[in-house]
């Protein structure tokens, strides 16, 4: 098999991996919550103030829900990382590809620790129900409001133009080096996150763990940055946010 056919089939399969295994981590997490969340509705369970270590946990949920959500996005950004390394012919075997993607997830390992935080402080102030979801309808819409608007602005179009086009990325942002790989996939992740963020929010107001709803705005982000239509699917997305708001 060439190299370039081999280095292909390893990121995809990489990918694949860790999608599936943060799914699988997913839907175990998911039925536990669910019994935890049945019996705090019949009255046997309390709500506890959060301690250190449920914050970490928090936190180590949010990584792991991220990394499931935002892989498939990236596959076509390191496909042609991948590629454009190759062609430039720069050496140093896979580990670049490598810090390409780290990058990339320390940028959302960030947003899951700030995610964490925000859901410990909602918590605390009794704005989400056992069900991690919001517990006030004036509080879900106005984050479905939010989110929303967002879809609508001149960032969140700068950002999905720059996610749908990994060769102009590319071109603009490359940088030589493991480091700069490094400095790419972060490059690249903040231009993600500022994509995707207030769709990550959405959670807040759903259900932080409804894995209806994850899977359906893991599907949502693949269709706005490699469906065909990708702008038109994030604006219509965006009115169908704000009028849902407004019915909450």
């Amino acid at each position: 098999m060439p190299p370039d056919r081999r280095d292909r089939l390893v990121i995809v399969c990489s990918i694949a991996a860790i999608v599936l295994a943060a799914w699988i981590y997913l839907v175990h997490l998911g039925r536990q919550m669910a019994y935890d969340t049945a019996m705090a509705e019949m009255g046997m369970a309390m709500d506890a103030r959060w301690t250190p270590s449920d914050v970490f946990f928090a936190f180590v949920m949010w990584s792991i829900m991220m990394a499931g959500m935002m892989s498939a996005a990236a596959l076509p950004m390191l496909l042609s990382f991948a590629a454009a390394r190759a062609g430039r012919d720069t050496g140093g075997g896979r580990a670049p590809v490598t810090m390409f993607a780290a990058g990339y997830f320390a940028v959302w390992i960030g947003f899951s620790a700030v995610a964490a935080i925000a859901q410990w402080r909602l918590h605390e102030t009794a704005l989400l129900s056992p069900a991690m979801a919001a517990s006030s309808p004036f509080l879900r819409g106005a984050i479905f409001v939010a989110a929303g608007l967002y879809q609508l602005t001149p960032w969140k179009g700068a950002c999905l133009r720059q996610c749908r086009n990994p060769l102009g990325f590319l071109l603009t942002n490359w940088r030589v080096g493991r480091f700069g790989a490094f400095r790419m996939g972060i490059d690249h992740g903040l231009y993600c996150l500022g994509c995707c963020w207030a769709l990550m929010c959405v959670l807040f107001a759903v259900g932080v763990m409804s894995l209806p709803w994850v899977a359906a705005l893991t599907l949502f982000v693949l269709l706005e940055k490699i469906g065909p239509a990708g702008t038109v699917v994030a604006r219509a997305g965006g009115g169908a946010m704000i009028v849902a708001g407004f019915v909450q």
